[in-house]
């Protein structure tokens, strides 16, 4: 008899997330996981608590209730200096109005996670000329964000998101702002990244398309997860 090779281990897992805002619960229950290399979607209405789940996720909020674990690490019971660290060094996350800084280059806007993980300059640069050519945009380098599209603006996000290799991607409604045109490429190109690198991506999105590029999709309404496919 074949031995079958174990599933991979789970990168991210929540067990019993739960977060009130006053009266109101926001999230109630939720519980998965996510293993590595794995690209899940989290989908469901507005309201659904998709965005406060993706922040209880990348310990930016903090559950009320359950616990949130990347790799053996519960981000829930971290102070706030150790989330920090742990956003720097495990976690790259790509928001839907891009979040670049304006007076920053494209080059230096990918850079600037290298600099708080203090990377030596010389290791910098060679990383950064390496992500820009994957994203196709080793030519803007020196461009403000303010000279870029949007699509060439969101690819600059992703580059930033990805450049300190994070075990585990966030993506906010990485599409929601772009054309049919450039929102395809995007996500084509975290499609292709993150399986060339093995991580782990979570996206929150109303798109189709952009639901379609992952494994596993996790429908939430009302806070509670009521459907996984």
């Amino acid at each position: 008899m074949q031995l079958q090779p174990d599933p991979p281990a789970a990168v991210l897992s929540a067990e019993g997330v739960g977060r009130r805002y006053g009266a109101r619960d926001v999230l109630s229950g939720v519980t998965f996981a996510v293993r590595a290399g794995e690209r899940v979607a989290l989908t469901g209405p507005s309201g659904s608590g998709k965005t406060t789940l993706l922040n209880c996720l990348g310990g930016v909020d903090r559950p009320d209730s359950g616990a949130i674990r990347l790799g053996p690490d519960r981000l829930d019971q971290f102070d706030r200096a150790a989330l920090a660290r742990v956003r720097r060094e495990r976690i790259g996350t790509i928001f839907q109005f891009f979040h670049l800084l304006p007076t920053l280059t494209a080059a230096e806007n990918v850079e600037l996670p290298l600099q708080l993980l203090r990377w030596p300059a010389a290791a910098r640069a060679v990383r950064v000329k390496e992500l820009l050519a994957r994203v196709g945009l080793a030519e803007r380098a020196a461009a403000l964000p303010s000279q870029l599209s949007g699509g060439e603006q969101q690819r600059v996000a992703i580059a930033r998101a990805l450049v300190h290799r994070p075990m585990l991607v966030l993506a906010d409604e990485p599409t929601g702002n772009l054309d049919s045109a450039n929102g395809a490429g995007v996500l084509a190109l975290l499609r292709e990244i993150t399986d060339e690198a093995g991580q782990t991506l979570v996206v929150v999105t109303h798109s189709e398309e952009a639901a379609a590029i992952c494994h596993r999709r996790l429908h939430l309404r009302d806070g509670r997860l009521v459907r996984e496919s």
